[in-house]
């Protein structure tokens, strides 16, 4: 196959990389994406995202999308509530529409992107093999189908496991030393009325004895729940997920003693799915190398107990499109601009997503976030 040259290309179709592209679409400057999956449904996009007021809706002001945005926003999706381990329920708050974190569904968010892209932009089915760089800045990217590019500007929005990454950084995810167990119970209110009725109408959250389990309702009705337990690395690697029971006993074991309401969040699952959760060193930062940089989880993968990865990717895309549109002609003055300021913004967030992790499963967990959530308005 030939090669063909783009000027700009966004490898990884998430939320940060659309971002990326649509706002540099707004500015008038064309750009390619390359993503891995086969097509925008290849997979679902679950999952329920607080979109804050000063990063990720201020992307999708950039973008011009933010009308369209707050058609998306799942009513009563901010309400919280944070019980013990006996159900006791310690805080509960409900969405009186006046917070600044609305809740969207994921899929939602990246379908209203996608959709605001000009045609032809993503390029699907490209999984990333290589990546060199060439002369003058430039470089070339190989894929799985033979095929290859080369581009003046490579961005690397490919997430936590980024083949952009090695271009400028030799640093890799490390486990956190914390394991999820995902799982979701279908049409709650009618199927599942008492996991419906523990979780309430938006986020949740049960800690103690140095574990927890975090839930959303979802804008289908759905519950999708993250049990979280301190474990070892290899930990997950000893449980059977391709058999649901013995899935479920083997988390179960570690919620001995919980209030039946919680276990039933994995006891009546219908999906259960294992992820560990991985982050970069806080500060992570590297050098400047010309014609290439990264954004979103590519940058900066982060525990996501600030709930800040998502926001942080669009105003990664949001803010690079706008320093390469503000210098034309000097990518790597744009490029210089942008990551002065991505640098100290991700450190900031990344070591908060860690002290939470410490102080979420730590022996005084619960404590400490009760606290934290009635400490006042800068700590919501």
């Amino acid at each position: 196959m030939s090669t063909r040259h783009f000027p700009i290309a966004i490898i990884g179709a998430g939320l940060g990389g659309l971002t990326a592209a649509r706002v540099l679409h707004v500015n008038g400057i064309e750009s390619a994406i390359f993503e891995l999956e086969a097509s925008a449904a290849a997979r679902t996009q679950g999952g329920m995202l607080d979109i804050h007021e000063e990063n990720g809706q201020k992307a999708l002001h950039a973008a011009g999308l933010h009308d369209d945005f707050l058609k998306l926003v799942h009513e009563g999706g901010q309400a919280m509530r944070l019980l013990g381990p006996d159900g006791t329920v310690h805080l509960a708050e409900e969405d009186d529409g006046t917070g600044g974190r609305p809740e969207v569904d994921r899929g939602d968010l990246r379908d209203l992107l996608l959709g605001s892209l000009p045609d032809g932009t993503i390029h699907w089915g490209r999984k990333v093999t290589g990546a060199r760089a060439l002369d003058d800045g430039r470089h070339e990217v190989t894929f799985a189908d033979g095929s290859a590019i080369t581009t003046d500007l490579l961005i690397g929005a490919d997430g936590a496991w980024s083949r952009i990454r090695p271009l400028v950084s030799s640093a890799w995810p490390a486990y956190t030393g914390i394991s999820f167990v995902e799982t979701d119970l279908f049409d709650a209110d009618t199927r599942h009325p008492r996991s419906a009725a523990v979780i309430g109408g938006g986020f949740f959250i049960a800690l103690g004895h140095e574990r927890g389990v975090l839930a959303h309702r979802e804008t289908d009705g759905s519950l999708h729940v993250y049990t979280a337990l301190k474990a070892d690395e290899g930990w997950l690697d000893t449980v059977d997920f391709t058999d649901q029971a013995a899935a479920k006993a083997a988390v179960l074991a570690h919620f001995e003693g919980w209030d039946e309401g919680l276990r039933g969040l994995v006891a009546d699952a219908d999906t259960i799915t294992p992820r560990r959760i991985h982050a970069l060193p806080v500060g992570h930062r590297w050098d400047r190398v010309p014609g290439v940089t990264l954004l979103g989880d590519a940058a900066h993968v982060m525990s996501p107990f600030a709930g800040e990865g998502a926001n942080l990717a669009m105003l990664d895309g949001a803010e690079l499109a706008l320093t390469i549109a503000a210098h034309p002609g000097d990518t790597e003055a744009a490029l210089a601009a942008y990551e002065e300021a991505l640098f100290p913004r991700s450190e900031k967030s990344a070591a908060e997503s860690a002290a939470n992790l410490d102080a979420m499963f730590g022996e005084r967990g619960l404590e400490q976030m009760v606290a934290l959530f009635t400490s006042g308005p800068a700590a919501q």
